[in-house]
């Protein structure tokens, strides 16, 4: 598992709510690469729940959203929009929990429509959501012009 280098780290005005590492206010997650998956872990917080000590729907669909475009951007080299998004809620998820884990990889391609599946499991390996997200993908002159060069991944593997 290598982690991936953000193409939009040195960006003054990246602000990503789930993935810029300057939002104060976001959800701060990074990105590793498994093989074919892309691999993130997060650890909730009490200001993201919506039931007391159960996290917000919305920040579970927001974390397999974000996951599904890190797969656009390592696997494909580009970018794109979300096309379309259905989350799957199985179980809560508690803001007390100490790790989540988000898994997500292509399993369709139709010209620029891309399908991934996404899964969220809690610190107990017990699938909490998944989803599904198709983004549609931009031609390498609009991911250029949207501030995209590549993606790449630090050289060091890590083991979890």
């Amino acid at each position: 598992m290598r982690k991936i280098k953000s193409p939009w780290k040195d960006s003054g005005d990246f602000q990503c709510f789930a993935c810029s590492p300057k939002n104060p206010n976001g959800l701060q997650m990074e990105f590793y690469e498994d093989g074919e998956d892309i691999v993130s872990f997060w650890r909730p917080k009490a200001e993201f729940q919506g039931w007391v000590k159960v996290l917000h729907g919305g920040i579970i669909s927001t974390l397999i959203d974000e996951i599904a475009s890190w797969v656009i951007t390592r696997k494909l080299q580009t970018t794109g929009v979300t096309s379309q998004l259905c989350v799957r809620f199985k179980r809560p998820v508690s803001t007390d929990d100490h790790q989540l884990t988000l898994r997500a990889r292509i399993v369709g391609q139709r010209r620029n429509l891309v399908t991934i599946h996404a899964e969220l499991t809690d610190s107990f390996n017990k699938l909490c959501a998944d989803g599904e997200a198709v983004y549609f993908t931009f031609n390498e002159a609009k991911a250029h012009e949207m501030g995209f060069t590549k993606c790449e991944v630090e050289d060091e593997q890590l083991l979890f």
